[in-house]
């Protein structure tokens, strides 16, 4: 085992997940079960995953209900099916469990838009603001954070706010430009955006409005300004699969990654679910996150045969940045 666990560490390296031929007719699934009970082992998926990813985790969810479970599991290892900014924040607040990420070059457009080094020097430039960051964002980001916030919670956590405070919002600017506009204030806001969100067509989806003039279009607040003005509905992930749940409407398009489909096909099997077109010329021509998608059925076996790729972060670097996501956490159980 002890050099099985040398070439995968070797492999690991090179390619930022264990790349070990696995041998035929080996029943994935079934193998994962067993490592799941035997490790004591957890697995969070996000809802961007590839269904099969969905379909076999523990808990599915969006930023805010991943944290949420990764702070209130007991398994000693938390498998995270997600980006490397998720799997950091999972183990920011389980520092004495194991966390895995299926492979270390799931990453994120908007966290890498972002960096502790310019979040400090546009504070000092601000000096009587306060940080609001966007969960979307690394380690060291959330250190020099005052909170953090996901789409599901900015709105009401802001609110709870000062009117008067200054604040710095950071990294995702068409989220930061959607608060200002529904909470009335005039935050400074980090230059950054998300590539997924930032794709899609309003011409596109246009054409795709007139060929289905029942349809109602709704929206992640990472998109685009004039894709969220010509929406009927804004809300992040969980509140974008209620709407379809519950909205009276048969058909959607659907402007947010391409993922999310699968579990509102599952809530709505009767309605019609459209995902909105982007200005790419790819196979489904939709908004699909590379990134999460590097994660596969075979490299979570693998990850989890090899507790590999293990996240670890730097204590002092963890404590700071557990205190903005706990900020998140203490405000959000006040405004529920």
């Amino acid at each position: 085992m002890e050099a099985l666990l040398e070439e995968a560490t070797e492999k690991l390296e090179k390619k930022g997940f264990i790349d070990i031929e696995i041998p035929e007719g080996i029943d994935l699934i079934a193998e994962i079960n067993r490592m799941r009970k035997e490790k004591n082992a957890i697995i969070l998926a996000h809802y961007y995953q590839i269904p099969e990813i969905q379909d076999i985790a523990d808990f599915l969810g969006d930023s805010l209900q991943l944290s949420r479970a990764a702070a209130e599991t007991d398994a000693d290892m938390i498998v995270f099916c997600g980006v490397h900014f998720m799997a950091e924040a999972a183990k920011i607040l389980n520092p004495t469990k194991k966390v895995v990420l299926p492979d270390l070059k799931a990453g994120c457009s908007l966290a890498d838009s972002c960096t502790g080094e310019g979040l400090r020097a546009m504070r000092a430039e601000h000096p009587n603001a306060i940080v609001v960051s966007y969960i979307n964002c690394d380690a060291d980001v959330k250190a020099e954070s005052d909170i953090i916030v996901t789409s599901s919670n900015a709105k009401t956590i802001l609110d709870s706010l000062p009117a008067d405070q200054e604040i710095i919002f950071a990294p995702d600017k068409n989220l930061g430009r959607y608060l200002n506009k529904v909470t009335g204030r005039n935050m400074i806001l980090w230059d950054g955006s998300c590539i997924v969100h930032e794709a899609f067509s309003l011409e596109k989806i246009a054409r795709q409005l007139s060929e289905h003039p029942n349809a109602k279009l709704i929206a992640h607040p990472e998109a685009e300004e004039a894709v969220l003005n010509a929406s009927d509905f804004i809300g992040s992930t969980s509140r974008l699969l209620n709407f379809i749940k519950t909205d009276e409407a048969e058909e959607f398009i659907v402007a947010t990654e391409a993922g999310i489909l699968h579990e509102m096909q599952k809530l709505a099997p009767g309605k019609k679910l459209i995902p909105a077109m982007t200005d790419e010329d790819n196979s489904c021509n939709c908004s699909e996150c590379f990134f999460m998608k590097r994660n596969t059925i075979e490299k979570i076996y693998l990850c989890m045969k090899y507790e590999l790729p293990e996240i670890l972060i730097d204590e002092d670097l963890r404590v700071r940045a557990e205190r903005s996501i706990n900020r998140m956490m203490e405000l959000s159980a006040q405004v529920k």
